[in-house]
């Protein structure tokens, strides 16, 4: 039997324990050796099990975005219009019909294809390259191309490429936040785990896209692509569906109640003019046609798409990626955040911000990776001479890297800051880099230190012993062991204590007082670290040094760090909470951190229940309970889940936060997930709706402003559309009941609808935020753009516009049957001297809705306080509005195309008295309003 043969039989007899194997057994099933594979073996499993990816979406293709826009109802009114007036023979008016329906689509088009290639360019391979055995030889090589059977190399800072057995390792700790959520490096071992042994506590095993801290490993790769854990998580969750957001849902169904209602009011029309009067069927047609195209709100499709997308290009300009448009509008009604705590609503840099040394407590400044700080007591600056000796012992016992590279090359994972024209990158555990920090704020340079006491032994860190030991040669050719740990494994450890330069004596009482010291460090959410040293280490100790050397050690002091919160925060979380939203920290830290933090940035829960507890609740309790906790600490990412299902189940809408694998679920499943940028996995980008591109919480407080805002500007020009085309059907229908025909022509109908109200309804886009955006309490979840206010809106404007404009109508159209009789000039008390048309009776009311809809853009604007100038691209589209009517009336291509006779002044005194009268009437119905619904 051949290699691959043995190798297909081997792999189709496993079931993924890999973890609980003999390492012989690992080599035997793979049929492979510590040598690696041979690089044609490799190539031939290569084409068996597929490329070392996992398959993300593709994006929807550009042939589907288009398709899509044909999807609403809508759209296909005017389409049907389009046709009907074709078949009639108004070819002009089906063309332009046509040529609307090609506009509106072809920029919802362009504004989507635009949005989904802004998501697939965030996409980006987490791994490009993996240092691999080849036939015996080390070979760099596309991770891609990873097999089951490689021998891989990992060292601190790498990505891990592919799920992998552990075969060597030395001091190696794994950040496995990613898949498990644990904010706490795991150490790795070589030897054997139970079969039942948990993910998270897999100590022989490496997965893909975890991040190597510190010290390096030799692995042989066992599952790869869609078959790792991060592979299984990713097919899974490409299995749930989407979700509409309620504007998307409510959107649809006004299309649907909008064709519908056009049907009806044809049918109406068609059985009262065929059966009942004689008008032609040609001018049933008309009116029917006339009637459809009113009735749709041409303009809205593109107003919404463009107020979207403009609103989510402003967002991404304050660190906000909006993956989908829709989503912007569903911000507006969140009323509870999930946030994470590291890197959130902290700065993810641990910060030495204490230290107990020569039995005196110092405070230390400055934040994050920056170097600069000062060291004081009781507020006052100290000698640095005064921490001197514990900032040593933190600094060289200490297996943190420096480099430089430059900023565009740095990894997200890297901690790092500016140094000129690149960035000095630390690589390592993030406590070992706030100890070295601190020891560089008080000038300590690491290579002069790391020449004066070279390393020439250590007793490796573990999470059994807490605590890690290393040997330094001294400038006098002496010999020191550091020690740093718990401050318990490290206390019990010592016997004296170093005092302003003696040594003397640890008494039990000064221990009692140092472990109170620690429990109160560690109420103040500080990480507390414990620090000692052997003076002259024995001759047996210094090359192969193990635990014997721990003892009789001289306690030098503690240093406490702490995750600092991000300035900004506070003001952000007090600023949701102004809003009506809750915040809710969920955190795989201590609940004592938890709590610290969250007091710092504002959250003053009386109650924090952690990942056990929560475990132990029902259904029922967590439902009891939910809506009291600010603080979740020690919980898992099913935790999240659970917690987000629970909240949902109370009528809330939720913003839940993730970086981690595990955490896409929950993100998928929120009615707004939000992703991060920086620490993020790519599967959990996929998952969301949002990508905050700098991870901070006050991003989040930015986008639910934006989306309030962007909401009122969808509700307002809804409303002055939608309440624009019902004063369009109620007078064309009106009219046709009456007799008077078609008092309004479909092509003007489409003017007004695209031209005239949709320039200056995509403006109001763009409006300001109202003062008291982010004072108001959240929408109802079941409350949609269309409130009852809005409705009572639009039947009154209809109304209203109807009797201020039939009466324009009718004047002039009665011209007509009494030569020489000029009914305007009658009225105004002017000699007739002309006869006036069906043709300037059309024209009057077309430019009459003009003008009213000019008039009731600045009425719905003022009740959310907002002045004519205060948003300027309105007056500029309204501007352009007055200037194309005006076209369309006194030029020869305007009058042919649209079928108007030019407007002598007495015409606009007409109109602007007509214009009045329905601004008081507005004015009162408004009153009326006030009385009954809220203010929005």
């Amino acid at each position: 039997m051949s290699q691959s043969e043995q190798y297909e039989r081997a792999r189709s007899d496993t079931d993924g324990d890999w973890h609980s194997r003999p390492l012989e057994d690992v080599y035997a099933d793979l049929q492979t050796s510590r040598d690696g594979l041979d690089p044609e073996e490799a190539r031939a499993r290569l084409e068996r099990e597929g490329p070392n990816e996992i398959e993300a979406s593709e994006g929807t293709s550009p042939l589907r975005i288009l398709l899509e826009q044909y999807t609403s109802a809508l759209i296909w009114v005017l389409i049907v219009a389009a046709i009907v007036m074709a078949g009639v023979g108004h070819l002009i008016d089906a063309g332009v019909i046509a040529g609307i329906v090609v506009f509106i689509t072809l920029f919802g088009f362009l504004q989507d294809y635009r949005a989904e290639q802004s998501i697939q360019s965030l996409k980006e391979m987490s791994t490009t390259y993996a240092l691999v055995s080849r036939g015996g030889e080390k070979r760099e090589i596309d991770a891609t191309k990873l097999v089951p059977g490689d021998v891989i190399f990992v060292e601190s800072g790498d990505i891990v490429p592919a799920d992998a057995r552990i075969v060597e390792e030395s001091n190696l700790s794994v950040d496995e936040a990613a898949l498990t959520g644990e904010s706490v490096g795991v150490s790795k071992g070589v030897g054997d785990v139970a079969r039942e042994t948990s993910l998270a506590e897999r100590q022989n095993m490496l997965y893909k896209d975890t991040v190597v801290e510190r010290g390096s490993g030799t692995a042989v790769v066992v599952e790869t692509g869609p078959a790792s854990e991060i592979g299984q998580i990713a097919t899974a969750l490409e299995e749930a569906e989407d979700r509409d957001t309620p504007f998307q849902a409510e959107m649809d169904s006004l299309g649907k109640l909008i064709a519908v209602g056009v049907v009806g009011i044809v049918s109406i029309i068609a059985i009262t003019e065929l059966v009942i009067g004689d008008t032609a069927p040609l001018q049933v047609f008309l009116t029917a046609v006339g009637i459809a195209v009113s009735a749709v709100p041409e303009g809205l499709p593109a107003v919404v798409t463009l107020s979207l997308a403009l609103g989510a290009r402003r967002m991404a300009e304050k660190n906000a990626l909006v993956r989908r448009l829709p989503i912007v509008e569903a911000l507006g009604s969140v009323d509870v955040i999930c946030t994470d705590k590291t890197g959130t609503l902290t700065e993810e840099e641990m910060t030495v911000q204490r230290i107990v040394t020569n039995r005196e407590t110092y405070e230390v400044t400055g934040t994050g990776y920056d170097t600069d700080g000062e060291f004081l007591r009781d507020g006052d600056p100290v000698d640095e001479d005064r921490v001197t000796e514990v900032l040593r012992c933190g600094m060289l016992c200490n297996n943190v890297d420096v480099g430089t590279r430059e900023r565009d090359e740095a990894d997200d994972e890297d901690a790092a800051v500016d140094v000129g024209a690149e960035e000095r990158t630390y690589l390592g555990d993030p406590t070992e880099i706030a100890l070295f920090v601190a020891a560089q704020k008080a000038g300590f340079d690491h290579d002069e230190l790391d020449e004066a006491y070279p390393r020439i032994g250590e007793v490796d860190f573990t999470s059994a012993r807490k605590r890690m030991t290393t040997v330094h040669e001294t400038p006098d050719g002496g010999t020191v062991a550091y020690m740093k740990g718990a401050p318990e494994t490290v206390l019990e450890r010592c016997n004296r204590e170093l005092v302003d330069g003696e040594v003397v004596e640890l008494t039990d009482e000064r221990r009692r007082e140092l472990e109170a010291q620690t429990e109160s460090f560690g109420e103040d959410a500080l990480r507390v670290m414990g620090f000692a040293y052997r003076p002259e280490v024995p001759d047996s100790q210094t090359e192969n040094p193990d635990e014997n050397l721990e003892e009789e050690l001289v306690f030098v002091g503690l240093q406490g760090m702490l995750d600092p919160p991000r300035p900004e925060v506070p003001d952000a979380l007090a600023g949701c909470l102004d809003a009506g939203i809750d915040v809710v920290m969920i955190t795989g830290d201590n609940a004592v951190t938890a709590r610290a933090v969250g007091k710092e940035v504002g959250l003053q829960s009386a109650r924090v229940i952690t990942g056990p507890e929560l475990e132990k609740m029902s259904d029922e309790k967590l439902a009891e309970v939910v809506e009291d906790v600010d603080i979740f600490a020690r919980t898992s990412p099913e935790h999240k889940t659970r917690i987000l299902q629970t909240l949902q189940e109370k009528g809330h809408t939720v913003a839940m936060t993730g970086d981690g694998v595990n955490d896409a679920p929950a993100v998928k499943n929120a009615d707004v997930g939000v992703a991060m940028g920086i620490r993020g996995t790519d599967v959990t980008e996929q998952a969301s709706d949002i990508v905050l591109l700098d991870d901070n919480f006050a991003t989040i407080r930015d986008a639910v402003r934006g989306g309030r805002r962007i909401f009122d500007n969808v509700r307002k020009f809804v409303n002055y559309l939608l309440s624009g085309n019902g004063g369009e059907v109620t007078m064309i229908f009106t009219g046709t009941l009456a007799g008077l025909g078609l008092v309004i022509t479909p092509i003007q109908v489409l003017w007004i609808n695209v031209v005239t109200d949709g320039i200056p309804a995509l403006t109001m886009g763009v409006d300001p935020a109202a003062d008291d955006i982010m004072e108001r309490e959240p929408r109802p979840p079941d409350e949609g753009v269309i409130t009852e206010r809005i409705v009572t809106s639009i039947v009154g404007i209809a109304l209203f516009m109807t009797v201020c404009l039939l009466p324009l109508f009718t004047l002039n159209f009665y011209g007509e049957l009494i030569p020489g009789y000029d009914v305007t000039g009658a009225l105004l008390g002017w000699s007739p001297g002309y006869d006036v048309g069906r043709e300037l009776a059309q024209t009057m009311v077309f430019t009459g809705f003009v003008v009213f809809e000019i008039v009731r853009i600045q009425a719905i604007r003022f009740r959310y306080g907002l002045g004519i100038f205060s948003n300027r691209w309105l007056v500029l589209a309204v501007g352009v509005a007055i200037t194309l009517q005006l076209l369309v009336l006194y030029t020869s291509t305007g009058q042919l195309l649209f079928d108007v006779e030019p407007l002598a002044f007495v015409h606009w005194t007409q109109i602007g008295v007509a214009a009045i009268v329905f601004a008081l009437l507005m004015a009162v119905f408004v009153k009326v309003q006030d009385r009954y619904f809220d203010r929005y």
